[in-house]
């Protein structure tokens, strides 16, 4: 989507985000394991240039909706951003990081993005576009920020579930590597923008998902499409990414005491199982 980014950092208010320029951005930032799933797209985004319209559109199917530069006669049409994508034309500013991940990672997982892109399109239809449901902000979130994580050892789940950072991530340090749990796919175009700034501490919003990894993006897109899932927002589990092992510098017993960033769970928090 193509709102504004905001701050994913854990702690603090919501705020407006602003991206590094082109130039500033160490292309060694592809190499995060945030972006593992986009290896042959990444010279988009790695390029001392950025890419042209053209470009994007010759990296997606022949059918389906295609990348539109948003301008002023595009806007002219009067459509919701959602609509004018169901109607085919995906509006994309150019030299802009945000519409450049978000047309990622429409190449990497395109029935993902159709899932999320329905659904909009029926509350649009059913509440118009000056009031959004809870189903929408969580479509929304999950579109900004999500991640797709399976978990194979119930008990780490477990920990996840009482927020048990420090044994989650320090404690079973091993199981991120060797299959009890493991990032599936990072769908959130905003946590790819936000991660350009070194150090970044982000926070994912998370679905969970239980046996084979590889049919795990398209079980989610499945069950999106269906409308199982996403219809309010505290379906999705937090999940502070710094966290993971490997995933930021100087992670010890005192990174993960950082109560500001790994937050306890809250009183009453529960959340659904995995798909």
């Amino acid at each position: 989507m193509t709102a504004p980014a905001t701050d994913a950092h854990a702690g603090g208010g919501r705020r407006r985000f602003v991206a590094p320029l082109r130039e500033d951005v160490d292309a060694a930032s592809f190499r995060h394991p945030l972006f593992g799933e986009y290896g042959d797209l990444l010279d988009l985004a790695a390029a001392a240039r950025w890419p042209e319209i053209e470009a994007l559109n010759a990296r997606m199917p022949a059918s389906g909706p295609h990348f539109a530069r948003q301008d002023a006669a595009l806007l002219t049409d009067g459509l919701h951003y959602e609509e004018r994508i169901a109607r085919g034309r995906i509006a994309t500013r150019p030299e802009n990081w945000h519409d450049l991940f978000n047309a990622m990672v429409w190449m990497r997982y395109p029935a993902l993005k159709h899932a999320l892109n329905q659904q909009q399109c029926r509350h649009i239809a059913r509440m118009g576009t000056s009031e959004r449901s809870p189903a929408q902000q969580a479509l929304t979130q999950f579109d900004e920020s999500g991640v797709i994580v399976q978990v194979s050892d119930p008990s780490l789940l477990d920990l996840w579930d009482r927020h048990d950072w420090k044994a989650l991530f320090h404690a079973n340090a091993e199981r991120w590597h060797d299959g009890g749990v493991a990032v599936v796919a990072v769908v959130g175009h905003a946590l790819m923008e936000q991660s350009l700034v070194p150090g970044r501490l982000l926070v994912g919003k998370c679905l969970v998902v239980r046996g084979d990894p590889a049919v795990a993006v398209a079980r989610v897109a499945a069950s999106i499409a269906a409308g199982g899932i996403l219809v309010a927002p505290s379906e999705m589990r937090p999940l502070p990414l710094a966290g993971i092992p490997g995933w930021h510098a100087g992670q010890g017993e005192a990174f993960y005491a950082q109560e500001g960033y790994f937050r306890p769970l809250r009183e009453g928090r529960v959340y659904p199982p995995p798909l």
